[in-house]
């Protein structure tokens, strides 16, 4: 049957050939998923697994102007391009980046002529169900914790990414910001769910000024590229979330190819008290009574924290003799020495001339409404001032030149705050700054030593340093473990967005046997093994590192530096409990009691990635061999953990 001119023009300009489109048109990716987008409203529901979770989104931006995906002074127009689809609003776009091989979507959105402080690629309704949702801190910095809290109980804010899943059935579905170096991004979640750049936030970032406006790149001012998908298991989808943003933005630190690190940080017992003598009898007694303490090269890394000064009057300016003892000593030992600093905070607060510079403290801390940032006892340093990047410089070069193989960067949230402006006027946000900042570190160290971030964003520090500390501080009492295995147990993905995390210094000091055997499995299943007794001088404490400290068992699970995956995802904002994870084909699995009394778990074989009814296995503290048929029923004493290889 052959149409006539005119009802083949009509039906062209129905299929949107023209450019102007109307009516609905749907994107399909992966399975059964895909984005329905409403061209009339400017507004789109995402259907995951045949079932639609977002409706009614639309993008919302603001700065120099507001700008709607629903507010149109002209008809939409969509245009493909391979995978991508693009919607244009006036002066506003959505990109919606779809593969029919991956069950997730990309989306970002940009604003043509105008520069924006808030850009949400997708703010519409939610359904969840009977669902947890997790929050996500900014940073690891004042004993802030993870919340895997039940959806519909309150609205809340999510740092850069949120996991949405059932922990029965494990589906989840995982949404979050994948570039991180000009905005911080959000996620809010409750009956509606708004996928957001432009987070500032005193609590969560430390800001108490908006979000610094972002500029033009090719007439554009453009969001973060994000993602929303769904995953059978969302632990695989944070771990997926993970390996995208390194895709899209891999590392600037060099590659690490040596093993993994194992390490003695001062910071744990000795602290302000540091002197060369005392780090040396912990080195004397690492190498003499805990000689199977070590990498798999055999070496191990002796890293000297705050209070280092003490060994250098006048500074590294002065008489450094103390340091290079230290440095020739770890090196006689057969260890590699390590050392600390903050580049991005301050601690004398007061004002007064910067050393080797024309420039005064007071012109390079960083302020908000006229008032300088007090962050957790130090104060904020712009980090694209010429004085601090001269300091960086300086000292890292001191540092490097000295011999040091390994330095722990502290505090590094205080060099991404937004500020009321920075020294350079091409940045604009908190995050460039930081950037700016990590960029200059990584290129004056120049690959000689192994970098291990300590207080620092969770995400935005991943592509500028080898390895880094999950939570806060964390000493021998048990809550101390149950503290850091929340962050562990919500926040493992980040081992695959790092060489490594660790669980901060393992200190065993005088606590019960028990705690001690548990804040050491709480560093294995983390990633990383760091220990920080004062082994210079006798007490417990040797013992403990005499039996545990040299366990072969235990020290090859370190060896592998690999973060373990939760078994279950429903301990709310408590550490969790079970662990599992393979290593080198061989399952493991880990019980923690933080209560004060014994205490039985149950869990499947199946649950913890066993296909067979029937297993043997070993419990690595004590040796002790059991079988297990159809679950593991294990008793765990008070404040305590039981350890076990599988077979």
């Amino acid at each position: 049957m052959f149409m006539s001119g005119n009802r083949v023009l009509l039906l062209v300009v129905l299929l949107g050939v023209s450019g102007v489109v109307f009516g609905q048109q749907s994107w399909s990716f992966g399975k059964g998923n895909r984005i329905v987008y409403d061209r009339t409203r400017g507004v789109y529901s995402v259907v995951l697994n045949g079932r639609q979770v977002v409706s009614h989104a639309y993008a919302y931006c603001k700065g120099d102007g507001v700008f709607d995906s629903r507010v149109a002074s002209s008809p939409r127009k969509v245009v493909r391009t391979g995978n991508l689809y693009t919607v244009t609003t006036g002066r506003l776009r959505q990109l919606f980046y779809v593969d029919p091989s991956r069950d997730y979507v990309e989306m970002e959105v940009r604003v043509e002529g105008a520069r924006c402080n808030y850009m949400s690629v997708m703010t519409g309704g939610f359904s969840g169900g009977n669902m947890r949702a997790l929050k996500v801190p900014y940073d690891n910095d004042m004993y802030v914790r993870y919340d895997a809290r039940e959806l519909g109980k309150g609205r809340f804010v999510s740092s850069e990414v949120t996991a949405i899943y059932d922990d029965e059935t494990r589906e989840g579905i995982v949404m979050g910001s994948l570039e991180h170096d000009v905005w911080k991004s959000g996620v809010a979640v409750g009956d509606t769910v708004s996928l957001f750049a432009g987070l500032s936030d005193s609590t969560i970032t430390h800001d108490r000024v908006p979000h610094g406006m972002v500029g033009l790149t090719g007439g554009y001012c453009r969001s973060p590229r994000m993602v929303v998908g769904r995953w059978a298991d969302w632990r695989i989808g944070l771990e997926e979330y993970a390996r995208l943003n390194m895709q899209l933005g891999p590392r600037v630190v060099f590659g690490w190819n040596k093993p993994v690190p194992i390490v003695w940080n001062s910071w744990g017992a000795i602290q302000d008290k540091l002197t060369l003598a005392k780090v040396k009898g912990v080195v004397d007694f690492l190498h003499d009574s805990v000689g199977r303490f070590r990498r798999s090269d055999g070496s191990l890394f002796i890293d000297l924290d705050a209070f280092w000064d003490n060994m250098t009057p006048g500074g590294l300016d002065g008489d450094v003799s103390g340091l290079e003892e230290f440095v020739a000593y770890c090196r006689e030992k057969g260890m590699h020495p390590g050392v600390y600093w903050t580049p991005f905070a301050e601690w004398g607060k007061r004002e007064r001339a910067i050393a080797g510079t024309s420039f005064r403290y007071e012109q390079v801390w960083t302020r908000q409404n006229g008032k300088v940032v007090d962050i957790d006892g130090g104060r904020a340093m712009d980090p694209t001032h010429p004085a601090v990047r001269w300091m960086i410089v300086h000292v890292l070069s001191k540092l490097k030149a000295l011999g040091f193989e390994m330095i722990k960067v502290d505090f590094l949230g205080h060099g991404a705050v937004e500020a009321d402006h920075f020294y350079d006027p091409a940045v604009t946000t908190g995050a460039e700054a930081f950037a700016r900042g990590m960029s200059l570190v990584d290129s004056v160290l120049d690959g000689s030593m192994l970098l291990y971030a300590a207080i620092s964003p969770s995400m935005a520090t991943s592509r500028y340093v080898h390895m880094r500390r999950i939570a806060c501080d964390a000493f021998s009492a048990i809550d101390n473990s149950e503290y850091t295995l929340n962050s562990t147990g919500y926040g493992w993905w980040l081992g695959r967005m790092y060489n490594f995390i660790d669980a901060d210094h393992v200190v065993f000091n005088v606590a019960p046997d028990g705690m001690n055997r548990a804040r050491l499995a709480a560093s294995l299943v983390t990633g990383t093994l760091t220990t920080g007794d004062d082994y210079s001088v006798p007490g417990k404490w040797r013992g403990m590192a005499e039996r545990l400290l040299q366990n072969e068992g235990l020290l090859g699970i370190a060896r592998k530096g690999v973060s373990w995956r939760p078994v279950e995802g429903n301990t709310g904002d408590r550490g969790v409990n079970i662990f599992s994870q393979v290593l080198d084909g061989v399952r493991y699995v880990v019980f923690f009691n933080y209560g004060d009394k014994e205490r039985t778990y149950s869990v499947s074989l199946k649950r913890i990635g066993i296909n067979s009814e029937l297993c043997s296995a070993t419990e690595l503290f004590s040796g002790e061999v059991t079988s297990f048929a159809g679950e593991m029923a294990v008793r765990v004493p008070a404040s305590d953990v039981k350890l076990y290889r599988l077979k």
